[in-house]
C-alpha cells in the first residue's frame, strides 16, 4: 500500500523537553514519514537533526517482542503473574519499602500517573524515582524553596520578547536546537543580546555577545555579585519585594561571597552585571550545568533571587526558564514521579494533602515521608534493602553515577524487572523479567514540555509482536496484586480524566497545577486535544506566573534564599589533577538506544572522545587521535583524544552516550562519584576529578562491515552506517594471525579474502568479498589508522576492488565526515564549495548546499570552516 494513502497524524517528538510537534505518516511497510508540525507552538514546523532523523529509528530491528523470564520467552500471564507475586511476597515479608520503581521521562503522563498511583497509593511506599532526578531535581528543589511549588514562571515566547537572554550551563544550540533557533531569530529581528555562562566554549557561544568561562561550580558566586550590584545600583524592586520574604538575608550572604572563585576578571563580571542591570527584559535560561551539581539547588536559587529582587519575573520577556532534557520530564514532575512529591504538586509531608490523595484514590495508605532518591535507591538495591526493583524505559547501569557499582547492584538484586522496547541495553541484560513495551510511535497519551504545554502523543504504527503500553502493563500488575477496582483502566483517555479531576483538588489547596478544565473531555475530545499550556481551569488558561506577586507558600509570598558558593565535592590534586565535565553531543541522545539506530545521526561524531586543552595535552605527551586512559577515584575509561581550546586548562570534557553495547570502555558515568546535592538529591555529574595517561596500544584498527562485528579488543567503539557498521579498535596485544582474527571479527570463516601486509611496519589490510561485492574490510596499523573513513563506511555491498587503498578513486569525491546531519553534507563537500564557489558566509553555504538551513545546530561548525578558509587565504 502506498504511504500517501495513510493519514498524517499529529504527535510530539520523543527527545528533549522542547516538546516539538511532529506530523507522522505511516508508509505501509512499518516505517514513517516525519516532518515538523507548522502549527505546534513550540517549534512552528522546525525540527533538529535528531527529530529530522526519527524515521530512521523505527522498525522491528532489535525490538523486544515477547516477555522473557530468565532469558526465555514467556507468556504475558506468566510474566506479570511472576512480577505481581514477587512484589507482593517482598512487601508481605519485608514491608512496602523493600520494593522500588525507577522510571523515566520517556513515559507518557498517563503511564507515569499509574506507576505513581500504584507505588504511593497501593503499595504504600514512596520508593518511586525517575531519571529526571539526574537532570532536573535541583530545579524542582529551587522552585519549591522560592515559589512554594515546582512552577515554571514563563513561556517560550519570553525568549522572543526579551532584550537580554542569559544562558547558564546550557548548550542550547546542541541540546535544545529549536529553542536556540528561535532565540537567534529574535536576535536578528530585534537585537536581543545573548550571554553564555559555561566553563566550556560550546556551539552556543557562536551566536553570543558575551561568553563567561567561569570555573565549574561557581555560578552561585557570580549571581550573588549580580544581586549585590542590583542593590547597590538602586535597581531592587521594593514594591515587588513586599510579596516576598528573605531579601535581607539573601543580600547579606551575597555581599559576603567571593567572586574570585569564578576565575573571571572583575571587568568581565562588571560587564555582565551592568548589561543585566541596564536591561529590563531579561530571561535567564538554565540547564544541566546548573542542575548537575552538589550545589545545584543553591545555583537555581541564586538565579531566582536576582529575578525576584528586581521584579523581573512573570512578565513578557522576563523571568527564569529551566529547560528540561527529556520529552516528559515535566509530566513526571506533575504526577509525583519523584520520590519526594505527590501527584499534582501536592506535598508528601503535608497530612491534608496525603489525606486528599488517599481519599481520592480510595487507597489503603499514602506514605508520610519521601522515598529513596535515585542514588540512595541503588545503594539500597546494592545492600539488599530493596528486594524487588522495576526499571522502566531507562538504562541506569550506564547513566547513573558510579555506574559499575550500580550495575553490580542491579545484577545482585533478588528480583529485577525491566520494561523496555529492546533487550539490548546494559540494564536489560541484568533483568530477571523483561517486558516488551510500546515505543514512541506506537504510544498514545500526553506529555508536558518545558513551558508547561501539554501535547498529545498519538500512535501511528501498530505495536510489534506482543508489546503493550506501559500504563496497561502497570495496571495489570496492580490488578494482580489485588487492587482491581483502582486499576481497571481501559484507555489513556480514562486515566487522563482521572488525573485532571485530581488536579482540581490540588487547585482547591491553592496549588499551581490545575488542569481540571479538561476533566470532562470525551474520548473524542482527548483524541483531538491541541497543545495547551496549563493551568487549565474554568477561570484561567495558561499564561505566566508570579507577575502579580502571588506565590504558593502558605502566606502567599515568595522566598529569596540566602546561598553562598560551595566548591564541588571532589577536589583536584596531584593524583587527579583534571576536572571532568560531562554532557551531550549534537546528534545523539541519552544512551543511544534510539539515535544509535540512525546512520545519519551516527556519522557526525562516531566515536567517544575526551576534549583536552593543548597545554594539558603537551604536558601529558598527548597527540591528536591518541587513545587516553581516563582514571577517577570511581572507575576508568578509554577515550580518543580531541585536543581543543574549547575547554580550559585543567579541565576535560567527555560525552555520556556510549554504553556496553557501543563502546564498553567509554561508559563515562563509571567515572562519576555518587555525590549529590543535599537538598535535591541530584548527582554532581559535571565536576569529577580524573587523571589522564596515553593508552599503550600495540595496534590500532578501523573496520567496516555489512554485518555484525564482534570485537574483543581492549578498546572498541562501533556505530551504524547505511551500509552496516563501522568500528574503531585498539589493543595492547597483537593477534598472532590477523586473517584468522579478521574472520572471527566479522564471522566470515569461508569468505574470499584479499590481504596486504607489511610486517615491518605493523600494517595489515584485509577485505572479504562475495560475488564481487565487499562484505567487510579491516585496516590495522601501529598508529591511528589513516584512511578515508566516511568513504569506506559506504562500501559494503558495493563492488570495491580498490578498497584496500583506504581512499576513493581520483574521480570519486570524498564528502568527508558528516557535518550537517539534517541534509547529510560532509566537511569536504563544504570546503570544496567554499573554495570553488567563493562562498564567504554561512548563509551562502546554506543556499548552495542546504547545510545549516534546518535546525541550524551545525552553523557554528560551518562558520569555523569559513573562518579557517579565510585565514588560509590571507596567509597565502
Amino acid at each position: 500500500m502506498d504511504g500517501s494513502t495513510f493519514p498524517e497524524i499529529r504527535s510530539t517528538c520523543p527527545y528533549c523537553g522542547v516538546g516539538c510537534g511532529v506530523l507522522l505518516r505511516a508508509d505501509g511497510q512499518g516505517g514513517l514519514d516525519v516532518r515538523g508540525d507548522p502549527d505546534h507552538p513550540a517549534n512552528r514546523g522546525r525540527l533538529c537533526s535528531k527529530g529530522s532523523a526519527l524515521a530512521e529509528t523505527v522498525g522491528p530491528e532489535g525490538r523486544l517482542l515477547t516477555p522473557r523470564i530468565g532469558g526465555q520467552q514467556a507468556s504475558w500471564a506468566d510474566a506479570l503473574g511472576l512480577v505481581a507475586d514477587k512484589f507482593r511476597a517482598a512487601i508481605d515479608r519485608y514491608g512496602p519499602d523493600s520494593v522500588a520503581f525507577y522510571v523515566s521521562g520517556q513515559l507518557l503522563t498517563e503511564d507515569y500517573y499509574v506507576a505513581n498511583k500504584l507505588m504511593k497509593g497501593f503499595i504504600g511506599s514512596a520508593n518511586i524515582d525517575t531519571n529526571s532526578r539526574l537532570c532536573m531535581a535541583s530545579t524542582v528543589a529551587g522552585h519549591k524553596r522560592a515559589f512554594g511549588t515546582d512552577t515554571v514562571p514563563g513561556t517560550y515566547e519570553d525568549l522572543e520578547e526579551a532584550d537580554l537572554v542569559v544562558l547558564v550551563g546550557s548548550n542550547l544550540a546542541w541540546c535544545h536546537p529549536v529553542l536556540h533557533q528561535r532565540l537567534l531569530a529574535a536576535k536578528q529581528a530585534r537585537g536581543t543580546r545573548i550571554v553564555v555562562i559555561d566553563p566550556r566554549r560550546t556551539a552556543t557561544c557562536d551566536g553570543a555577545d558575551m561568553h563567561l568561562a567561569l570555573q565549574p561550580g561557581s555560578d552561585v558566586a557570580l549571581f550573588n555579585r549580580l544581586l549585590a550590584m542590583l542593590y547597590k545600583g538602586g535597581l531592587v524592586d521594593r514594591r515587588f519585594l513586599r510579596h516576598t520574604d528573605g531579601f535581607d538575608a539573601a543580600l547579606k550572604a551575597a555581599c559576603a561571597d567571593d567572586t574570585g572563585v569564578t576565575g573571571l576578571s572583575d571587568a568581565q563580571i562588571d560587564a555582565f552585571c551592568q548589561l543585566w542591570l541596564k536591561t529590563e527584559k531579561v530571561v535567564t535560561v538554565f540547564g544541566q550545568g546548573v542542575n548537575q551539581s552538589s550545589s545545584g539547588s543553591d545555583k537555581v536559587n541564586a538565579i531566582l533571587n536576582c529575578h525576584l529582587a528586581s521584579g523581573r519575573i512573570g512578565k513578557p520577556g522576563m523571568g527564569p526558564l529551566s529547560v528540561t532534557g527529556q520529552p516528559n520530564a515535566m509530566g513526571g514532575r506533575e504526577v509525583g514521579g519523584l520520590a519526594n512529591m505527590l501527584a499534582c504538586h501536592l506535598d508528601i509531608e503535608n497530612p491534608d494533602h496525603r489525606t486528599a490523595i488517599r481519599d481520592f484514590w480510595q487507597a489503603p495508605a499514602v506514605p508520610d515521608a519521601s522515598g529513596l532518591k535515585a542514588v540512595d535507591m541503588f545503594r539500597a538495591v546494592g545492600d539488599g534493602r530493596i528486594k524487588a526493583l522495576w526499571i522502566i524505559h531507562t538504562n541506569p547501569a550506564v547513566s547513573m553515577p558510579d555506574a559499575d557499582i550500580v550495575s553490580a547492584a542491579i545484577k545482585g538484586c533478588d528480583f529485577t524487572v525491566v520494561s523496555d522496547i529492546t533487550a539490548a541495553t546494559d540494564t536489560a541484560r541484568l533483568a530477571d523479567v523483561l517486558l516488551p513495551a510500546t515505543a514512541w510511535a506506537e504510544k498514545d497519551g500526553t506529555v508536558t514540555n518545558s513551558d508547561r504545554t501539554i501535547s498529545r502523543q498519538r500512535s501511528t504504527l501498530p505495536p510489534p509482536g506482543q508489546a503493550r503500553p506501559d500504563w496497561a502493563i502497570l495496571a495489570e500488575v496492580g490488578r494482580r496484586m489485588g487492587f482491581a477496582r483502582a486499576f481497571d483502566y481501559t484507555s489513556p483517555a480514562e486515566i487522563f480524566r482521572e488525573y485532571a479531576r485530581l488536579s482540581g483538588i490540588a487547585g482547591r489547596f491553592g496549588r499551581d497545577f490545575d488542569i481540571s478544565g479538561l476533566m470532562d473531555l470525551t474520548d473524542a475530545d482527548y483524541d483531538r486535544l491541541l497543545p495547551t499550556r496549563w493551568p487549565i481551569t474554568e477561570t484561567r488558561r495558561g499564561g505566566r506566573f508570579f507577575g502579580d506577586g502571588v506565590f504558593f507558600h502558605g502566606d502567599g509570598k515568595g522566598r529569596l534564599i540566602p546561598v553562598t558558593y560551595r566548591a564541588p565535592a571532589a577536589q583536584t590534586g596531584p593524583r587527579f589533577p583534571l576536572r571532568l565535565n560531562t554532557g551531550r553531543v549534537r546528534d545523539q541522545w541519552h544512551t543511544m538506544t534510539r539515535t544509535g539506530l540512525s546512520p545519519r545521526l551516527s556519522a557526525h561524531l562516531a566515536e567517544p572522545f575526551l576534549e583536552i586543552h593543548p597545554v594539558d595535552a603537551s604536558a601529558y605527551g598527548i597527540s591528536p587521535a591518541d587513545l587516553l586512559r581516563v582514571i577517577s577515584p570511581n572507575g576508568q575509561a578509554i577515550l580518543r583524544a580531541r585536543i581543543t581550546d574549547a575547554v580550559q586548562p585543567g579541565q576535560v570534557f567527555a560525552p555520556m552516550h556510549w554504553t556496553g553495547e557501543t563502546a564498553p570502555s567509554a561508559r563515562i558515568d563509571a567515572l562519576v562519584a555518587p555525590v549529590v546535592d543535599p537538598v535535591s538529591g541530584q548527582p554532581e555529574s559535571k565536576a569529577s576529578v580524573v587523571a589522564v595517561t596515553r593508552f599503550p596500544a600495540a595496534w590500532y584498527g578501523f573496520a567496516v562491515s555489512g554485518g555484525e562485528i564482534c570485537p574483543k579488543s581492549a578498546y572498541w567503539a562501533r556505530m551504524r552506517t547505511y551500509a552496516g557498521w563501522r568500528i574503531e579498535m585498539a589493543g595492547d596485544v597483537v593477534p598472532h594471525d590477523w586473517e584468522a582474527e579478521a574472520r572471527r571479527l566479522f564471522n566470515l570463516p569461508d569468505a574470499a579474502a584479499s590481504m596486504i601486509s607489511d610486517v615491518a611496519k605493523g600494517s595489515v589490510r584485509i577485505a572479504f568479498f562475495a560475488e564481487g561485492k565487499l562484505l567487510a574490510a579491516l585496516f590495522v596499523a601501529r598508529k591511528p589508522v589513516a584512511v578515508m573513513r566516511d568513504y569506506l563506511a559506504g562500501l559494503p555491498a558495493q563492488e570495491a576492488a580498490g578498497v584496500l587503498s583506504g581512499h576513493p578513486p581520483a574521480d570519486v569525491p570524498d564528502p568527508g565526515p558528516v557535518l550537517c546531519s539534517c541534509f547529510n553534507v560532509g566537511i569536504n563537500t563544504i570546503l570544496r564549495a567554499i573554495e570553488g564557489d567563493g562562498l564567504t558566509s554561512v548563509a551562502a553555504v546554506g543556499l548552495a548546499l542546504q547545510a545549516g538551513t534546518n535546525c541550524g545546530s551545525c552553523r557554528p561548525e560551518i562558520g569555523a570552516l569559513l573562518h579557517a578558509a579565510q585565514i588560509s587565504e590571507a596567509a597565502e
